[in-house]
């Protein structure tokens, strides 16, 4: 029996048949003062069977079985299979397999269950921008910066006896002009995303200024000064190339040994170098070093505020810095950033066909120039030098 109605029909049946060999049974006690034997037995199968249905009727409602008027409960294959004529043959040892047909088992993709939507956006990579933090910032309401810088510089104080001719020495400058430089993109969202979801509106805006800070990292070390790029400090004439081979570097740590004799150089011409910048890749092989050489181990410091220094100089690691290559340098008296905007997020409709398609375009700018005021404040090259 697989449902309710089915078993309380079986049970009516069989009551109407134990009322019959009922009557049966009274009728022959009457005529012959005792119950035939037969009628006996079929009246005690009776009751077995009815028992047999009660307790069935029982496990039903339990489980929970289709009651009349309630909606159909779905049952698992498990369930299906247990309840099948083919499994109860199995189970009585009547037949040594057991095979039967199931219905599909909806899991899972009920389109009426709400999915738990989470608020906010799962951002995409943001890497690190250093590179501006070396400089100092000064504003500018200009196109142009323009600034003069010692070209040149030949000591020749000496020693000189009374009444001697003085030694001469010689200084120049140049006067140097420093267009502002613009780095910008823009991207189209729909009107409707613009006012209906402000959080990935938002998220757009956060992207949009992200992209331009990245582009000026890139810019600040390897823009090449030719219009509209800006001139960044590996730029030539922006800095003072390091000069060394891989034959004054030793044999062993040679990164390490180029790295310092840069630092000794700055130093011998009255510079304090306050960082050393590499690529990501660059430093993780340089921190390799360090970590499996005895020597290496201490020339690493992390400091309390979480700088990371080598040979008591700032490690900087920007992914605008061309791998393979390292500047060092006392960046404080190098440059200066000049800020004529801030990244500045604008919307219109009226670009294109924005207006009939209701669409927006978003426009992030910024505007700025680096000059290179001191060049030989800074020394760069390879760092794995022929």
């Amino acid at each position: 029996m697989s449902d309710i109605p089915a078993v309380m029909k079986a049970i009516d049946g069989i009551e109407s048949q134990i009322k019959a060999y009922a009557d049966k049974a009274e009728a022959e006690a009457k005529a012959r003062g005792q119950v035939d034997t037969d009628t006996k037995t079929a009246i005690d199968n009776l009751g077995i069977k009815q028992r047999e249905l009660a307790d069935e009727l029982l496990q039903i409602k339990q489980k929970g079985i289709q009651m009349p008027g309630q909606t159909k409960l779905v049952e698992g294959w498990g369930d299906q299979f247990v309840k099948s004529d083919a499994y109860k043959a199995f189970a009585g040892g009547n037949t040594q397999k057991a095979r039967i047909e199931v219905k599909n088992t909806l899991t899972g993709a009920d389109a009426t269950v709400a999915p738990d939507r989470k608020p906010g956006i799962v951002p995409g990579a943001f890497q690190p921008l250093t590179i501006e933090s070396l400089y100092r910032h000064v504003p500018t309401s200009s196109n142009a910066v323009e600034f003069t810088k010692e070209a040149s510089f030949t000591n020749s104080a000496a020693e000189a006896a009374e009444g001697a001719a003085k030694a001469e020495s010689a200084l120049t400058f140049s006067l140097v002009n420093m267009p502002i430089s613009t780095v910008a993109h823009w991207i189209k969202i729909s009107r409707q995303l613009a006012a209906d979801n402000a959080a990935l509106a938002a998220y757009v805006d956060l992207r949009m200024r992200y992209g331009v800070n990245r582009k000026v990292e890139t810019q600040l070390v390897a823009g090449d000064g030719v219009a509209p790029n800006i001139s960044g400090f590996l730029d030539t004439g922006n800095f003072t190339a390091h000069g060394y081979a891989d034959a004054n570097l030793g044999s062993t740590l040679k990164k390490l040994a180029l790295i310092r004799k840069i630092i000794g150089d700055l130093e011998a011409a009255g510079y304090n170098p306050d960082a050393i910048v590499l690529n990501p890749a660059d430093w993780a092989t340089i921190e390799i070093d360090l970590f499996t050489t005895a020597a290496g181990q201490t020339l690493r410091a992390v400091a309390d505020d979480g700088v990371t220094r080598l040979f008591g100089r700032r490690v900087v690691s920007s992914v605008g810095m061309t791998a393979d290559n390292v500047a060092v340098g006392a960046f404080g008296d190098h440059g200066t950033i000049y800020d004529r905007e801030g990244v500045i997020v604008e919307m219109s409709d009226s670009d294109s066909d924005n207006f009939t398609k209701n669409l927006i375009t978003l426009r992030a700018e910024r505007r700025l120039a680096l000059a290179s005021e001191v060049p030989a404040a800074v020394r760069a090259g390879d760092l794995t030098p022929a």
